[in-house]
């Protein structure tokens, strides 16, 4: 019974720890944070395949695959944001010495 408060204490000071840390996070960090985020949702999903692998009853085992699938789709997906987030700042322009380069070979 105490191993169960336990758990639930350590949950709770890590979700208000998370909230107060990311609420005073400026716009312009996202993008790293976003990075470091996906290493975190790396390890959840390494946690999920230990969980799983350790499990024994049918619903065990279902519940951890349910954990590692949606654990994969979180890290894959923080990915591909991340990804997206960087193309907002590559520039639209065309590199003044490509079209320099361009221009001399005509």
């Amino acid at each position: 019974m105490i191993d169960g408060f336990l758990a639930l204490y350590i949950f709770m000071l890590a979700a208000f720890t998370g909230y107060e840390i990311i609420a005073r996070v400026p716009v312009i960090l996202h993008t790293p944070l976003m990075s470091g985020s996906n290493f975190v949702h790396g390890i959840v999903l390494v946690g999920a395949m230990i969980a799983l692998g350790h499990a024994q009853t049918p619903f065990e085992i279902s519940v951890g695959f349910i954990g590692v699938l949606l654990g994969a789709g979180n890290a894959a997906g923080g990915y591909v944001v991340t990804e997206r987030m960087l193309e907002m700042f590559k520039s639209s322009k065309p590199d003044a010495r490509k079209a320099g380069a361009s221009a001399e070979s005509k």
